[in-house]
């Protein structure tokens, strides 16, 4: 009996924090996530579109959220056509980077977000690419209709292995850093 009642508060607790939550949907056209990632020798930089996405607050407080990318919109910024560019969007495409064709999107799902300053918050959440599953950790700022966040990627953890040097040897100036870093500017 004792559980049935914890379960009944827990359920009650859990409509009203569903009632009193606010959900704003992102603007995909007016939002923009990029991404770096770096080399030896350089650093090739670029962007990928957001499909869809939500913030959920309670009483102005960020409590959740999460987001869809569409990984196949994958472009460079930094190379021009016919330096590269083409080869370079198509390799992050291929099947030892991002494997677009079998998988096109990825998603972040907020699971834990804390007040960290004033419109500042921690959130932890799954990042999940190439059917694969993994936590990260970012500080995300809320200003008005915007939201914005800059974190790293360990790539390798998502079976993104090519050109790491903890996994191939005698790399010398090919190898590609393992950590990938996203810059995602919302707005709702």
């Amino acid at each position: 009996m004792k559980h049935l009642k914890t379960i009944a508060i827990a359920l009650l607790v859990t409509l009203g924090t569903i009632a009193t939550a606010q959900t704003k949907k992102v603007d995909p056209a007016k939002s923009k996530i990029s991404w770096l990632g770096k080399k030896v020798t350089g650093k090739h930089e670029g962007t990928v579109n957001l499909t869809d996405g939500v913030l959920i607050f309670k009483a102005d407080k960020l409590v959740g959220g999460n987001f869809g990318v569409d990984v196949a919109s994958i472009t460079v910024t930094d190379l021009k056509a016919g330096q590269g560019k083409e080869d370079l969007e198509g390799h992050l495409k291929a099947d030892d980077f991002f494997g677009t064709t079998k998988f096109p999107t990825a998603k972040l799902t907020f699971k834990s977000v804390g007040e960290k300053a004033k419109d500042t918050y921690s959130v932890t959440a799954d990042l999940t690419i190439k059917g694969i599953t993994k936590p990260v950790k970012f500080d995300i700022t809320v200003k008005g209709d915007t939201a914005t966040t800059s974190f790293k990627v360990n790539r390798t953890l998502y079976g993104i292995e090519y050109g790491s040097g903890n996994f191939f040897q005698n790399l010398g100036d090919k190898a590609i850093n393992d950590d990938f870093d996203l810059t995602v500017n919302l707005s709702f």
